[in-house]
């Protein structure tokens, strides 16, 4: 048991999970250090060393998010506020009772680590959470990833959240209603989320992500899908985009602190971030394009899932994607030099919606006007690209509307309209940034550098844009500016990278049709 912060004893901590209906256990170790749980999940099999000190895991199968085992309870409490569909599937309160019982007679005689943090920076909006694990590399995975409880939080903690992780449990879909032996299960009038079948430590934090989108907007918070950052001269950027825009890259910059790489919520006094880690991906990672995060690889205490290592010298390898695409570093904020201290920032002057369109369609950076702000951010395009999954042969789009969806409870327009009125309040410039291909579609243009697009961003940051003439597109009605410093002017305009413009209208106009189909949705 550590003695390294402040603790219930063994008795209070069995207690409680006697009552939240985990009886019976062997040992509880309870809020370890990040040297201690190393020490456990080396020592239990889980993970390995690297050679600089990081935690190799390896998840797989399971090497992303399951989002078709996903489901949130269907009960009185809360069933009017969800949005059921595609996203939001119902799961009957009495199955996920029964499973539970389950759980907890599985996990009799059994060790498990518990701890106890906080989601959500500003304390008058913060969530106590309680994660309790069967493994130790799980359990460092929360440590790195939510806010530290404080010896005063910890001496009257009451978890207002609870995720029970049983990754080697396995449903029975005919005896536990599961669409198969994994599940993700939010039960949020017990305030529980129940997690098994599965490996992959994403699924902790965006369960607790899930729970504060619900909760949130309740309270009157925008709960964002972003990242964040400030500048020296104190102003608040934010950073949407799905996975593979460049969320975290580009908001981890050396010219600004960092608030956080993926969830925040915007209040009426600003922006503060939920989480006290960050989690990176770093397929194909180096020195040169990113140097903070690749440094964050090779730091004790910073978790590394699915990266593949040497036997013998523990060497890791960022390029080899023989596990997954979906390499991960989970590390805690403290490791980056440069970042605000108290996790919060002001209300925002600039918000980037990022895009990587392998359609080659939209330009580098445009400047979004309020209703082009709604259709954007309840479209959530992005694009795959051939041989990211199997079956993809050419680009194709993906909307996901809020640049979150998987984990926004309530209607989209619920998002939507505190987005707008947060940024009329408080006269946020919203910008469309494409990180993708510029000159021809995947595997005919070339994607865009990202020196251009720091370059771009940091025009708009400093005001540079501000004094430049901007022109119109003709298919989406995007504001295009007509130079930026440090950038190629003849890139601004996608449509004249093009070798064949015709060609460009053809494509232009085949990604309109797709984002109209999808946004009748909304209409």
């Amino acid at each position: 048991m550590s003695k390294s912060v402040v603790m219930k004893s063994s008795e209070d901590i069995l207690l409680s999970l006697h009552n939240q209906g985990i009886p019976h256990l062997n040992e509880v170790f309870y809020n370890l250090s990040t040297a201690e749980l190393y020490e456990h999940a080396i020592s239990n099999g889980e993970a390995e060393l690297s050679e600089h000190g990081s935690l190799i895991a390896i998840t797989a199968p399971h090497t992303g998010r399951s989002a078709n085992d996903k489901f949130i309870v269907d009960e009185p409490s809360s069933s009017g506020n969800v949005w059921w569909g595609k996203v939001n599937k119902p799961f009957p309160q009495d199955k996920f009772n029964s499973l539970k019982a389950r759980i907890s007679a599985y996990l009799q005689g059994s060790d498990l680590y518990v701890l106890d943090c906080i989601a959500g920076a500003d304390e008058q909006f913060s969530l106590p959470v309680r994660v309790i694990n069967q493994q130790a590399w799980h359990n460092l995975f929360a440590k790195n990833m939510f806010i530290d409880a404080t010896e005063q939080q910890l001496e009257n903690f009451h978890p207002e959240f609870t995720i029970i992780h049983v990754p080697d449990f396995k449903a029975s879909p005919e005896l536990d209603g599961t669409r198969s032996e994994t599940f993700i299960l939010m039960d949020i009038s017990q305030k529980l989320v129940l997690i098994g079948g599965t490996h992959y430590a994403g699924e902790i934090k965006k369960s607790i992500f899930t729970a504060l989108n619900y909760l949130m907007p309740l309270q009157g918070i925008m709960s964002m899908h972003c990242s964040a950052n400030i500048g020296l001269e104190g102003d608040t950027s934010l950073f949407f985009g799905l996975s593979g825009t460049g969320k975290t890259t580009l908001s981890t910059d050396p010219e600004r602190a960092l608030i956080g790489d993926d969830e925040h919520g915007w209040s009426d006094a600003g922006t503060f971030n939920y989480e006290g880690g960050c989690y990176a991906k770093v397929i194909n990672l180096s020195a040169e394009a990113e140097p903070i995060i690749y440094d964050m690889t090779r730091r004790f205490g910073t978790i590394l899932e699915n990266v593949p290592v040497d036997p013998i010298s523990r060497a890791i390898d960022l390029f080899d994607d023989s596990i997954t695409e979906n390499t991960r570093a989970s590390y805690p904020r403290k490791f980056i030099s440069n970042i605000v201290a108290d996790n919060r920032g002001g209300h925002p002057k600039n918000i980037f919606f990022l895009t990587c369109d392998a359609f080659g369609v939209m330009p580098p950076i445009s400047k979004l006007t309020p209703e082009q702000t709604i259709y954007h951010f309840l479209s959530g395009y992005t694009a795959k690209v051939a041989g990211t999954e199997r079956g993809v042969k050419e680009p194709t789009a993906t909307f996901s509307t809020c640049f979150g969806a998987p984990f926004m409870v309530h209607h989209p327009k619920v998002y939507a309209n505190l987005l707008k009125d947060k940024i009329n309040e408080n006269g946020t410039q919203v910008w469309l940034v494409n990180t993708g291909w510029s000159g021809g579609e995947y595997g005919v243009g070339k994607r865009m550098k990202i020196s251009y697009t720091r370059a771009l961003l940091r025009a708009a940051l400093n005001g540079s844009l501000n004094d430049v003439q901007f022109t119109t597109e003709g298919f989406f009605g995007l504001h295009i500016p007509s130079e930026c410093p440090d950038v190629p002017s003849e890139i601004l305009n996608p449509r004249n990278t093009w070798s064949d413009a015709s060609a460009y209208d053809t494509k232009a106009t085949h990604l309109v049709e797709l984002f109209a189909n999808n946004y009748k949705q909304f209409e």
